[in-house]
Formats: C-alpha cells, structure tokens, sequence
C-alpha cells in the first residue's frame, strides 16, 4: 500500500497558510476558514509548533484579533459580533481595539467566528480579547422562529452548517445562552428524510456533509438521543455510502472530504468500527498528490479543504503519527486541551446535557 507522505504534506500546508495560490482569490472572504485548514493540517501532523515560529504565530493571532467585530456605541453592531472571514476596505488594522464604530455591510459571519476560535487555540491564545457576550448575543439574533441559524443578520440562507458552527461557537465558549435548545434540536428532527439521515434544508435529500453537521450540533449539545429519530437507520444509511471511500449522496463518487463528514460521524454515533479501514486508507492513498496534500480524488489537484478533510480522517483511522482529534468540534485534541487549561471561562467538568 502507497506510503503516507507526511514531510510533503507539511510542506504543502506551510507554503499555503504563507501564501495561498492565485485561484483562491474568489474565496478572499472566507480566508479565515482556509487559514484553518493548513492550521488544523499541521497540528494534525504534530508540525505546527516546530515549523512556525513563534513571532509568526503572534502576527497571526493580532491578525484575527483585527477581524474581530466588536460592539459599537450606538448598538448598532449588536446582530453582526463575531469575526469576518478576511479585512474589509473600511476597517484598519487595529489591534487591541475595544469597541468598533458601525459600518454598514460589515459583517462576521457564523462560520469564520466558528474557524476564528479554532485558529486562535491552535496559535495559543487563551481567547481573553474574544467578546463572549457580544458574539453570544449575535447568535441570538441569528437564530430563526423555526430554529434555523443564519450565517449573517438578514442573510435569507438558512442551513444546517450554520447550525453546527453555532453549537460548537456555544460550546468552546462555555455559553449556550445564545442558543435555543429546544428550538434547534426541533429543526435538526426536521432535516432528517425519509432515509433517516439528514439534509441541508427540510424536504431535502440525505448528504453527508449535512449529517455531520447535525449528529456534531446534536452531541455537543447532549441531545442525541433525543433528536436522532432513528439512530440504527442513520448508520446504516451512513455505512451504505461507502464502496472504497465514501461518497456524499447516493449514485456519487467517492470523495475525501465525505471520507471525514461520514467518517466522523460514525465515529460520533459509536458505529466506526463497522467501516471498511482497509478500502478507505486505500482510497485516501489514491489521492494523496505528489506534491503533498490531497485531491477530491485520484484526478484532482490538492487543495486545503481536501487535504485538510484527508488528514483528519487519517487520525480518525490512527494512521501512526498522526495527533488523534475531537470530531465533534472539528479540532485537533491539542486545540480542545489547550481551551480547557487556558481559558479562564472554560470548566473542565462542564455539563453539556443542557
């Protein structure tokens, strides 16, 4: 079998997390999560801390500080808290700032506060600059009648991924004050098709990067039991979308990143051990590229999500030496340590049976 590349995939996430190739110009926005991507790729890898230094790891934390949206004067800001994904045009680089004037069409945005937090664990930092209470507060404004979440205030997009980012948002910030339980578990169930998994929207087709979302938002929220409408039915339905990798939908081909969106989700509902490891290490070497990183499959050129989505289901196989990671967050188990012994807010005993 087809040898683990891991100095070329070192290589390829630290050449992208310094500079990222011309075609990612169209995803400027959301450079926080592709940030994460290589971040979470090299802390996977048990690279991170020896091949950035550690000045580099102080510009880039003051950099997503920078992104932060923080509460203005006039309250104006109050639905829009959070980090954007990338500087916006109006907005200084302006480090250790404590409030922020409004300015319209500024926005976080639910998925690059979800990567923001995420970064700034795997960098070291202890989360003390993070708003809680202002981001907190935005969540709540996000949250729908229904129970769905948006990605930003008076976004007409409503889907489970933002559901899952603002439970794992809840969770590393040790405050569910922003969330209603009830309501969200409530819409999860109404994901859930006729065959057991779940889609992005109601009425939709099962897809696994949706299931993932949704069995992640339910366990860290405690509410498995009580929102899975038929556990058995969903594992089964996840196992089927395996032939070597796994595929997304049904009639699709296998793909790496729905290796981890399944993959992990069966390992969350306690149902890994029943996967073909063998077929799946072996897909997963077929897209392993020459140049370090992983394809979508054996024809496509790396690129962060993927090879990002390829490591992290290598730990989930225990690939040897690879860092073992908490799938439900989506974060190397490093970042979860850090968050419980370095941030002051954090209890290591909390319940999250809420």
């Amino acid at each position: 079998m087809t040898d683990f590349e891991r100095e070329k995939h070192i290589q390829y996430f630290l050449s992208n997390l310094r500079m990222l190739p011309s075609p990612y110009t169209e995803t400027e926005t959301n450079r926080m999560t592709l940030a994460y991507f290589c971040l979470g790729g090299l802390e996977l890898l048990g690279a991170l801390e020896t091949v950035v230094s550690d000045h580099n790891k102080k510009d880039w934390i003051e950099w997503i500080y920078a992104q932060q949206i923080l509460p203005s004067e006039d309250g104006k800001n109050d639905p829009h808290c959070g980090f954007r994904g990338a500087p916006w045009s109006g907005e200084c680089f302006t480090p250790n700032k404590t409030i922020s004037e409004y300015h319209y069409y500024d926005s976080s945005h639910i998925a690059n506060t979800y990567t923001a937090l995420l970064n700034l664990l795997l960098l070291g930092d202890d989360l003390s600059r993070v708003n809680r209470k202002a981001i907190v507060n935005t969540i709540r404004c996000l949250q729908q009648e229904d129970g769905s979440i948006a990605p930003t205030f008076d976004s007409l997009e409503r889907d489970v991924r933002f559901i899952f980012c603002a439970a794992a948002i809840s969770y590393i910030l040790n405050d569910w004050s922003g969330l209603n339980i009830e309501r969200t578990v409530e819409h999860i169930k109404s994901l859930q098709s006729y065959e057991y998994s779940i889609g992005q929207c109601p009425g939709e087709e099962a897809h696994g990067g949706s299931t993932f979302c949704g069995v992640a938002a339910l366990t860290l929220m405690g509410k498995q039991d009580e929102g899975l409408l038929d556990k058995d039915q969903m594992v089964k339905w996840c196992l089927d979308r395996q032939s070597t990798g796994f595929q997304g939908r049904p009639n699709k081909q296998p793909d790496t990143c729905y290796c981890f969106w399944i993959g992990a989700s069966l390992k969350m509902l306690n149902a890994f051990q029943w996967i073909n490891h063998e077929n799946l290490r072996g897909f997963l070497m077929t897209t392993q590229t020459k140049m370090g990183g992983f394809g979508k499959d054996d024809k496509s050129f790396p690129d962060v999500l993927h090879s990002y989505m390829g490591i992290a289901t290598l730990s989930l196989l225990g690939e040897p030496g690879l860092r073992t990671m908490d799938e439900a967050v989506n974060l190397p188990t490093t970042g979860m340590e850090r968050l419980k012994q370095n941030c002051v807010f954090w209890n290591a005993s909390q319940d999250t049976s809420l």
